[in-house]
This record gives structure tokens, C-alpha cells and sequence, in this order.
């Protein structure tokens, strides 16, 4: 793995990204980071992140926006809340891993056939169509999506299996008022 080194002067960091997170996540308390990396220790994950989550608080602390939401870290946490649990300072630490997905996402910054942000994507488009999520029809916007059609026949055996037990439908499923669920959604929006 080649690093490269990229010196980043303070007029190039976003002075309003701590303050984004902290909004969008809910964790007021990410300032209060001690860096004693208790939850990169704790984090089943750390050893296949490309920052542990201490750094990736300490990117967010500090402005470092563009480091933070590429990184494969916020893509790879399991959310098992150990971090968040074991943390001294208890910062929310899942709901800022979270937050940076969101943003990730709607900023567009993430590795291309990705397949978290397309199923993001995805299953919010059904449940804004139709109210509810149809496994089966997720499953195949994800792979299609993530231009990955072979991945499809892998996963067969498993679909006929769940299909023959009625775990899995072939139908679409929706809530009955699907009028009143996009007046709601529009209102939302609009409040936002």
C-alpha cells in the first residue's frame, strides 16, 4: 500500500464540520474527546478501517471534512456500540459514524459500486414509493444498481430457499394510504 502525504493548511479545513456532525448526529458532547482511543481498541472492526475511530473523531473535531468522509471507516462500522458504550467521555460514537454515512452519501463522496450507499439509496426509494421495503425487489435494485448482476446468481439458492419457506415474497408490498405517507414526507422536507 503506497501512503501518500498531503500537507493541509487551516484555511483548507472546514471550520463548520464539527458543528454539522454535531447536528446531524446528536452527540453534542464530540468536543469532549479525550483521544484515549478507547474505541479503537474496543471496535471489532479496527483491524480492517483505514483510521481507527479515534482518528476519525479527531477528523471531525478538527475539520479535516473531505479525510473524514472518504475514509472506509464510517462504511465498515458494524454498529455493535461497543465503542460507544466503553467510551470515558460518552461521546455517541455510532451516531457520528452515522452521520458521516449521511453526508457521505449526499455529497456523493463514496467509492463508485459501493454497495451500503446504493442500498441506502435504494431501499429509501421504496419505502418513499410504497411505504414499506420488499426484500426481494431490494435485493435486486442493489445489485443491478451496484453493477453486479452476477452477484444475483450467487445469492439464488438462498432467495428460492426463503421463497419456498415464505420468508421472502415475490409480490411488492405497500401501506394502503401510500397518498398520506408522501404528504408527510413532503412536509418533512419541508420543515428541514
Amino acid at each position: 500500500m503506497d501512503i501518500q502525504r498531503h500537507v493541509k493548511y487551516e484555511e483548507e479545513l472546514d471550520k463548520s464540520f464539527l458543528e454539522e456532525i454535531k447536528v446531524a448526529s446528536g452527540a453534542e458532547d464530540i468536543d469532549r474527546c479525550i483521544q484515549c482511543g478507547t474505541c479503537s481498541s474496543s471496535c471489532p472492526m479496527s483491524v480492517y478501517m483505514d483510521s481507527p475511530p479515534r482518528k476519525i473523531i479527531a477528523m471531525v473535531k478538527n475539520g479535516f471534512k473531505e479525510e473524514a468522509l472518504k475514509s472506509f471507516t464510517i462504511w465498515l462500522c458494524s454498529s455493535c456500540y461497543t465503542c460507544q458504550v466503553r467510551c470515558p467521555a460518552k461521546i455517541e460514537i455510532t451516531e457520528v459514524m452515522y452521520a458521516l454515512k449521511r453526508k457521505a452519501i449526499e455529497e456523493k463522496v463514496y467509492p463508485s459500486n459501493f454497495p451500503i450507499p446504493v442500498l441506502d439509496r435504494e431501499m429509501s426509494n421504496l419505502i418513499k414509493k410504497y411505504g414499506r421495503n420488499s426484500e426481494l425487489w431490494l435485493i435486486l435494485r442493489l445489485y443491478l444498481k451496484s453493477k453486479n448482476p452476477l452477484g444475483l446468481l450467487k445469492m439464488a439458492p438462498l432467495g428460492l430457499k426463503l421463497m419456498k419457506t415464505g420468508r421472502m415474497s415475490l409480490k411488492k408490498e405497500a401501506i394502503k394510504n401510500r397518498n398520506q405517507l408522501k404528504k408527510l414526507l413532503e412536509y418533512l422536507k419541508e420543515e428541514a
